[in-house]
């Protein structure tokens, strides 16, 4: 189970360079995640590209390859780099599939989806939060993810229907909305639970609307909440 290193966040900027030492630091991070038993190599070279660094307050720089959550504004969190790359192995991402991401966050994971070639649609519902990763400038390499403030529970109709869905925060229950934004075939990864573990889930759509759910390990997230936070 992650642990969120618990320290106070502090509002600065985010880093621009990307240094050898940066580098050398995610390849340390990419063993650390592939010995914790991701296989996946594209999803593991995802995590050996992206600078995790960039996502975070500039405060974090010398601790940003550590696998270990952190805090970011709005008392959410950046996942730990196992549990991003857990959930996006589950997720069985190919290219130019459509996914869909309820919890924008920081966008690290949204990033890793979008290196995997997913044309990713992100839901934030902490208006700062989204305000924040609209005004991000490296994210911007990425066109395929597009940006969305809103209920995560309602999903996105007009864009529907998705190949995949990931859910980032502990979803107290299966919303059906999201289900029936799914094609047949298509799956959710989702930490399911609304205690202080939560245990995650993939579910798989079927043709008559009903969904296959497999069941993985535990892990701990923020609570998924309806509405939106202005």
């Amino acid at each position: 189970m992650p642990a969120v290193v618990q320290v106070n966040y502090i509002c600065r900027m985010r880093a621009t360079e990307d240094g050898y030492r940066h580098k050398g630091l995610r390849r340390k991070l990419v063993e650390t995640v592939r010995g914790k038993g991701i296989t996946d190599e594209k999803v593991l070279a995802a995590i050996e590209n992206i600078p995790r660094h960039f996502f975070l307050d500039s405060a974090f720089d010398e601790v940003a390859y550590e696998d270990k959550a952190f805090p970011i504004a709005e008392k959410q969190t950046i996942s730990q780099p196992y549990t991003v790359a857990y959930q996006t192995q589950l997720l069985e991402v190919k290219p130019h599939q459509k996914v869909l991401e309820i919890g924008t966050g920081s966008c690290y994971q949204a990033a890793v989806l979008a290196e995997l070639g997913a044309k990713v649609f992100t839901i934030e519902r902490q208006k700062k939060l989204f305000d924040t990763n609209k005004t991000f400038q490296w994210i911007k390499k990425y066109p395929s993810i597009k940006f969305f403030y809103g209920d995560g529970f309602e999903g996105l109709p007009t864009y529907a229907p998705f190949d995949k869905v990931i859910i980032t925060a502990a979803a107290p229950f299966v919303p059906e909305k999201l289900i029936d934004q799914m094609k047949v075939g298509g799956m959710m990864v989702i930490p399911f639970g609304s205690g202080d573990v939560q245990v995650m889930k993939r579910l798989i759509k079927q043709q008559d609307g009903s969904v296959k759910e497999e069941v993985f390990d535990n892990f701990s997230f923020v609570p998924m909440l309806q509405g939106k936070n202005d």
